[in-house]
């Protein structure tokens, strides 16, 4: 990847994106040696990340990331997910954040020179384009080592530089396995009285 140390950065991460990707090739993210490799290459401006929440359960599986990342150097960027039956009578959920991250990054655009955006979702492509107009870099950060790869050709095309996640990973990743394992809370069987 070339950052050039007298840039100032910014870090625009698709979260749902970039959850998909890393399980895909297996690790997860080390979300604090992820700021501190960015900030050892160039001056980093803004680490924003970008997520989706269901708004109705009592417990989210993602409250306790969202929390840690917004105490810990991040600007975290949320709205609830919308929640819909489609036509087969299946409950989906729907929580799409590309428009906010796209208004923040060209809101930010003067304050920067080079976007680094964790995601492979081909509708950022115009996004790319539009900040290389205005005299950005950005560097698309995704994978194409997993069975199917989680980015877009046109996205990687458009980006001045592409970096995979496996490869960062070998820095900022750590093996899923390393979490705290909880275990579920499984209901004793009783058996039924006759």
């Amino acid at each position: 990847m070339a950052i050039d140390p007298r840039e100032k950065i910014v870090l625009f991460i698709d979260g749902a994106n970039l959850y998909a990707t890393s399980k895909a090739i297996g690790v997860d993210i080390d979300y604090r040696r992820l700021l501190a490799e960015f900030s050892a290459k160039a001056y980093l401006l803004r680490a924003n990340y970008y997520t989706a929440l269901v708004e109705d359960q009592e417990y989210s599986s993602i409250r306790p990331l969202i929390d840690w990342l917004d105490y810990n150097g991040f600007t975290v960027v949320t709205k609830p997910a919308k929640e819909f039956t489609d036509a087969s009578g299946r409950r989906k959920i729907k929580g799409n954040m590309d428009i906010e991250l796209c208004v923040d990054a060209l809101e930010l655009a003067p304050y920067y020179d080079h976007m680094v955006l964790f995601s492979g979702d081909g509708d950022f492509t115009a996004l790319v384009a539009a900040l290389q107009r205005k005299g950005k870099r950005v560097t698309v950060v995704s994978t194409l080592t997993s069975s199917t790869p989680m980015i877009s050709d046109d996205l990687r095309r458009q980006a001045d530089f592409f970096m995979d996640v496996a490869e960062l990973a070998k820095s900022v990743g750590r093996p899923p396995s390393t979490r705290p394992v909880v275990a579920p809370v499984v209901a004793p069987v009783v058996p039924d009285e006759e």
